[in-house]
């Protein structure tokens, strides 16, 4: 019986994922306004009935769509962090790189991103899953930024964490922007150097080598 309610768990979970990734196509594609019920519909190939079985409303739908991409962004942010030393330095120059890199740095997630900021505004659900995401980033950010003071001897306080994580995020957001966009104008290596420096400076730390 465990078994099989399992398998059951498994199989909505891929669907609901199957719907969430559907949307983001057509919103990649087209804006939020080509994520109609009907086109999410034949996108994941299945009626729209079975999309009203697990979202209320298609606003429901966007704004997990949105968590997902945001989640994901992070989850990239923070990926093969436990590779490094154990070095709360070391940790936060990784977790710095990797927020101006590919995977993270993407065109069609940068797209995606621009599309659902004009729905957070005016949308209670966008806004609520958009405070969330943000505020998962900024906390990460925040304490690795804790961790890395801490380990240098530095003030480390709530106040002043917060308001280097703040200025941080802001950073990584606009290095980010500029590098989805503009992919060719950068080399290799320059958003790394480049975000690597600026945290150094907010921080008035030097990374490890």
């Amino acid at each position: 019986m465990t078994s099989r309610r399992a398998y059951k768990r498994e199989g909505e979970e891929a669907r609901r994922a199957a719907l969430i990734a559907a949307t983001l196509d057509c919103i990649a594609e087209g804006g939020p306004q080509a994520a109609t019920v009907r086109a999410i519909a034949l996108r994941a190939g299945v009626t729209q009935g079975l999309i009203r079985h697990y979202f209320a409303t298609k606003e429901d739908l966007i704004a997990a769509a949105h968590e997902t991409l945001m989640s994901s962004l992070t989850a990239a942010s923070a990926a093969r962090l436990d590779e490094l030393p154990a070095d709360a330095l070391a940790r936060l120059a990784g977790f710095v790189a990797n927020a101006v890199t590919p995977p993270v740095v993407d065109p069609r997630a940068m797209s995606l991103w621009a599309a659902s900021m004009q729905l957070v505004p005016r949308d209670s659900a966008m806004r609520a899953v958009h405070e969330t995401t943000y505020l998962a980033f900024r906390d990460r950010l925040e304490q690795m930024i804790a961790a890395a003071l801490q380990a240098a001897g530095k003030p480390a306080d709530p106040a002043t964490t917060r308001r280097l994580a703040i200025a941080g995020n802001a950073l990584l957001d606009g290095l980010w922007i500029e590098a989805s966009l503009l992919p060719d104008h950068f080399a290799k290596d320059d958003m790394t150097s480049i975000a690597t420096k600026a945290f150094e400076s907010l921080l008035d730390l030097k990374f490890p080598e």
